[in-house]
């Protein structure tokens, strides 16, 4: 009976795929352009001529990518989520977004500070720019944008990613499909202050360029430790 239970825990256990290996040389690649002078001049120019755009790319491309390695984990093997085209563009929408929100926050912050208004030492100024700007974003801009982002999923998912099917849902079956509990909780409870602020304030505390690109590659690792927690929950549960 062991033997049994070990070797089903063993087979639900995602093994390497060739999909993983086509994962990692895209996150090479991305390390490699990024830290190469050319390609990455090449970057900051287009995303402060078209910072619009490159946020709807950046956080469209990574944050469905995040999706689809968490679907990977919790599956053991790739698979595209349901109404995958229109999470893009949710994502996208999303990343154009953080973009005003991203500079609306850390120009309010730094006015704020100027203004004597928080508090903050000479000699770490910087520091506590970053730090005050992610904790306003997180508690003000945070709980809506999330909310917001699982009302779209759960249209998506109730119309099963037929765009018909998704217009013609009533919006009381989307608030009743959602674990508003679990939301409020773990998402907004525990991802905020454990993950989200500590994180973000390193992201402000780079130049503007990368914050929204670095928020996006945040999501993904977040999305990953998620899904290896459900995975050692399960495992535990069948052993």
């Amino acid at each position: 009976m062991m033997k049994h239970t070990i070797r089903s825990a063993q087979e639900k256990s995602p093994r390497l795929l060739f999909g993983d290996t086509l994962t990692i040389l895209f996150f090479v690649i991305l390390a490699i352009l990024l830290l190469n002078d050319k390609t990455r001049t090449i970057y900051v120019n287009l995303n402060s001529s078209h910072p619009y755009i490159l946020g709807f790319l950046k956080v469209g491309i990574l944050a469905t990518f995040g999706e689809i390695l968490s679907l990977r984990i919790s599956k053991g093997k790739y698979s595209t989520p349901v109404g995958v085209i229109y999470r893009f563009i949710v994502w996208g929408f999303l990343g154009v977004v953080f973009v005003t929100v991203f500079e609306l926050f850390f120009s309010g912050t730094k006015a704020l500070l100027e203004k004597q208004l928080l508090p903050y030492t000479n000699n770490a100024r910087t520091f506590f720019q970053a730090f005050y700007t992610s904790v306003l974003m997180n508690l003000i801009f945070a709980p809506t944008f999330m909310a917001f982002h699982r009302i779209t999923d759960a249209y998506i998912d109730l119309g099963n990613g037929n765009l018909k099917k998704i217009f013609t849902t009533k919006f009381d079956d989307v608030l009743n499909a959602i674990d508003w509990r679990f939301f409020v909780k773990f998402v907004l409870g525990k991802t905020i202050p454990f993950f989200w602020i500590p994180a973000h304030t390193v992201t402000f505390l780079l130049p503007s360029n990368y914050r929204v690109l670095v928020a996006a590659l945040l999501s993904v690792f977040l999305g990953i430790l998620l899904s290896l927690k459900k995975r050692s929950v399960k495992l535990a549960e069948v052993k």
